[in-house]
C-alpha cells in the first residue's frame, strides 16, 4: 500500500489546494460541492441512458483538480454500484439477449481488469497520471463522436418511417421497415469477443466506454437488434465488466472512499430523477450538448492551447447545426426537430395572447 494511505502518513496533494483542502480544511465545502456535481451527471444518465463515465470522470479531473487516475478509479466504483439498477429493469423486462452478453464478457471482464495493469505498467506516478489523461481525452473524443453516430442512425430509422407513412398517405401499399430481423437473431462469436475485449480495456484504463463506445460496435455488429434489446444488453454487460474494472483500481489504483460516498450521494437521486424527467426532456437536444461538453473536455484534456479549442468549439456550434439540418432534410424529416417548432409556435401563441 502507498505510503500516503496508511494511517499517520499525511497524503503529498498532487493536484493543488482544491483537493489539499478537501482532504484537510474545507471538508464539507467541497464534499457538498461533489454531492451537485453527482446530482447533475446522474440527471444527465437518466435523461439520456448513456454511462457516466464520460461525464463524470472529467468533471473531476478539470474542475476539482482530481488527479487522472484517482477520478478514473472513483468513477468506476460508482458506476459498479449504479449499473445494476438498470439492468435488473431491462432484466424483468426480458429485453436482454444473455447469450450476446455472456460473449461480451468474456472478452470484456477479463480485459477490463488487465486495463488497470496495463496503466500502472506504463510508468511512475507521473507517467501513470500523464498517460491516463491522455488516454482519456480519446476515448472521450470517440464517446462524442459516438454519440453523434447513434443520434444520426436514430434519425436515418425516423426518415424510413416517415416514407412509409408518406407513401401509406398517397395511397400507396408498402411494408414498414421490420425493426427485429425475423427468427432468432444470429450471433457472431468472434467479432463479439473481440468488441467486448477492445471495450474492457478501454474501459479499465479511462472509465469511457462501457455504454458509449461499446453499443455502437453493436449497433455496427448487429443491425438488426431492436432498440430495447440493444439497450438492455449493452446494460447487462456493463455489470460485470465494470465490476472487474473496479476491482482492479480498488487493488491498483487510487481509491478514494470519502470521494466515493459523496458522488453517489448525488448521482443515485440524480439518476432517479433523470429518468423520471425522460419523458417530457428533448433528449435529442440534451445529446447534443452533452457530445459538445465531451469535446471541449476532450481538448482540454488533450492540452490543445485555449485560442485553438475556443475555435474549433465555435466552429462546431456554427456548422454542426447546418449539416444536421441538411442531414434532415435528405432523409425526408424536417430541417428543424418537431420540438423546437412546437415551442417556438407556443411561444409566439403565448405573446400573442398577452398583447
Amino acid at each position: 500500500m502507498p505510503p500516503h494511505f496508511r494511517a499517520g502518513h499525511p497524503r503529498v496533494d498532487r493536484c493543488g489546494p482544491r483537493l489539499g483542502a478537501w482532504k484537510g480544511g474545507g471538508t464539507v465545502d467541497l464534499q457538498l460541492t461533489l454531492v451537485l456535481a453527482g446530482l447533475f451527471i446522474g440527471v444527465i444518465v437518466g435523461l439520456t441512458g448513456m454511462g457516466g463515465g464520460a461525464l463524470m470522470t472529467p468533471v473531476l479531473v478539470i474542475l476539482f483538480g482530481i488527479p487522472p487516475l484517482a477520478a478514473v478509479s472513483n468513477d468506476l466504483v460508482v458506476s459498479a454500484v449504479m449499473k445494476p439498477v438498470g439492468a435488473f429493469v431491462h432484466l424483468r423486462r426480458g429485453t436482454v439477449n444473455l447469450r450476446m452478453v455472456g460473449l461480451l464478457c468474456i472478452g470484456s471482464v477479463p480485459s477490463a481488469f488487465c486495463g488497470v495493469l496495463v496503466t500502472r505498467a506504463l510508468g511512475g506516478s507521473g507517467g501513470v497520471e500523464d498517460w491516463t489523461k491522455v488516454a482519456l481525452g480519446v476515448a472521450l473524443l470517440v464517446a462524442a463522436g459516438g454519440l453523434i453516430v447513434k443520434a444520426y442512425m436514430a434519425m436515418l430509422a425516423r426518415g424510413r418511417r416517415a416514407a412509409v407513412r408518406a407513401a401509406r398517405a398517397a395511397g400507396l401499399e408498402v411494408e414498414a421497415p421490420a425493426e427485429v430481423a425475423p427468427g432468432p437473431l444470429r450471433l457472431r462469436p468472434v467479432p463479439t469477443v473481440l468488441i467486448g475485449a477492445v471495450g474492457g480495456l478501454i474501459v479499465g484504463m479511462t472509465s469511457v466506454g462501457s455504454g458509449s463506445l461499446i453499443i455502437i460496435a453493436l449497433i455496427a455488429l448487429y443491425p438488426a437488434l431492436n432498440a430495447a434489446g440493444l439497450v438492455g444488453t449493452d446494460l447487462v454487460q456493463a455489470v460485470p465488466l465494470v465490476a472487474s474494472a473496479a476491482l482492479g483500481h480498488l487493488i491498483f489504483g487510487d481509491f478514494r472512499p470519502t470521494l466515493t460516498a459523496s458522488l453517489l450521494i448525488g448521482c443515485l437521486p440524480g439518476v432517479y430523477l433523470g429518468a423520471r424527467l425522460s419523458s417530457r426532456a428533448p433528449g435529442g437536444l440534451v445529446r447534443r450538448a452533452l457530445a459538445l461538453v465531451l469535446l471541449a473536455s476532450a481538448l482540454k484534456l488533450l492540452n490543445l492551447g485555449n485560442a485553438a479549442m475556443v475555435a474549433v468549439l465555435a466552429v462546431v456550434v456554427v456548422v454542426g447545426p447546418l449539416l444536421w439540418m441538411a442531414a434532415r432534410a435528405r432523409h425526408g424529416l424536417p430541417a428543424r426537430p418537431r420540438i423546437l417548432t412546437q415551442a417556438v409556435s407556443q411561444a409566439w401563441a403565448r405573446r400573442q395572447s398577452t398583447t
